[in-house]
């Protein structure tokens, strides 16, 4: 699916078709996140791959803007929430890509507190978030598996334990009245732990 439908227009200042030269081409047969186990869209530095294609980018910005106005680093800020702080976009690509939405009159700029910017979504970036539903509803369910992969990989609260066990392990033998028989005895504890946590 490509996003940039013609009537998109040209944009402000006639610049939407060079910078849609520059942000929306793409290899054949990727996908709305681009090529890659993760799709990525297309080689970054280094080779490496982005986690999302310009689209499914696009439409995340779109999609967190019709809900209220942002900042690009609350943006970036409420990507990174959402993905389980597995992922976070650079102000690099959300910034350009903010100029070219709004040179797509898919979001305006709003008056805001200090020097940042403040951008909100247009009648026309919800027209366009409409029509691409099912790329918009797959690039949200990427952020939203990012963030179970993460909490289930999440080692702290076993860090958490196992740092706990040691202090209280140290504690008890350096009580007064800790003896062979006490040291066997907590042994014995972790021993039973252990097995438990095997049995698992």
């Amino acid at each position: 699916m490509h996003f940039f439908r013609s009537e998109c227009g040209q944009g402000r200042n006639g610049r939407f078709a060079a910078m849609a030269g520059h942000h929306g081409r793409h290899g054949g047969g990727r996908g709305p996140f681009g090529d890659g186990p993760m799709g990525g869209g297309g080689g970054g530095r280094g080779g490496r791959k982005r986690l999302f294609s310009n689209e499914a980018l696009r439409l995340i910005l779109l999609e967190l803007l019709s809900q209220e106005p942002r900042h690009g680093y609350d943006l970036i800020r409420e990507i990174e929430s959402r993905s389980g702080e597995a992922y976070a976009p650079s102000p690099g690509v959300v910034y350009p890509t903010l100029t070219l939405l709004a040179d797509m009159d898919l979001i305006v700029e709003q008056p805001g507190a200090g020097s940042r910017k403040l951008f909100a979504i247009s009648d026309a970036g919800r027209a366009h978030l409409a029509e691409n539903r099912a790329a918009l509803e797959e690039a949200m369910e990427l952020l939203t598996s990012l963030a179970r992969r993460a909490e289930q990989v999440d080692g702290a609260p076993i860090r958490r334990a196992m740092h706990n066990l040691s202090i209280a392990v140290r504690a008890r033998l350096e009580r007064e009245g800790a003896d062979r028989e006490t040291m066997f005895d907590v042994a014995s504890l972790i021993d039973e732990a252990a097995s438990k946590i095997e049995r698992l």
